[in-house]
């Protein structure tokens, strides 16, 4: 007795899995889509918001170490590496970076140097203390990581990739600035 052929089966992919296989291919491309393309499901205004306000906190940070700096110079060697850093994040986000830090000759005395210039923006305040002005330093840039590092999570690719490294350099110079002070 013969057997029966057996039952036939199509050749190929069936047509749920091409579906599936679809659909999956769609999904993977509006993840890796470049994320200033606008293909990613995101609007590039919102992440050029994102880009302009990081540029924009990085400058407000720059600011801070500018004035300490003007009132503190006995700490310019200490702190010189850590604006330099502050500088190179804010210009990666697309920020200018503005004037150039105090050097360690400008005026000793923080009267001299808060009378500088009437004229002038008005810096933060600092802090008489050149420990006080550390500590103050250190919670700003702790501030700033932590802001960054939320804000992340709303971005895309690139930017978030580039905002974790920020935040983890902030971080840093947070930890930095108050160990040094001890």
């Amino acid at each position: 007795m013969p057997y029966p052929p057996p039952p036939r089966t199509p050749s190929g992919p069936r047509r749920r899995s091409l579906l599936a296989s679809a659909a999956g291919a769609a999904l993977l491309m509006g993840c890796s889509a470049d994320p200033d393309s606008g293909e990613g499901g995101d609007t590039p205004s919102a992440t050029e918001r994102a880009r302009a306000r990081a540029a924009e906190d990085g400058a407000g940070l720059l600011e801070r170490y500018d004035a300490v700096l003007a009132v503190h110079p006995v700490l310019a060697e200490r702190l010189r590496p850590l604006r330099a850093a502050v500088a190179a994040h804010t210009e990666a986000f697309g920020g200018a970076t503005g004037a150039k830090a105090p050097s360690a000759t400008a005026s000793k005395s923080p009267s001299a140097a808060a009378s500088k210039s009437p004229s002038a923006p008005s810096r933060p305040a600092v802090p008489a203390t050149e420990k006080a002005a550390l500590a103050d330093l250190a919670a700003a840039e702790r501030g700033l990581a932590d802001r960054r590092a939320k804000a992340l999570l709303d971005v895309p690719g690139e930017l978030a990739r580039l905002m974790a490294s920020v935040a983890a350099a902030g971080a840093a110079h947070a930890y930095l600035l108050t160990e040094g002070a001890k």
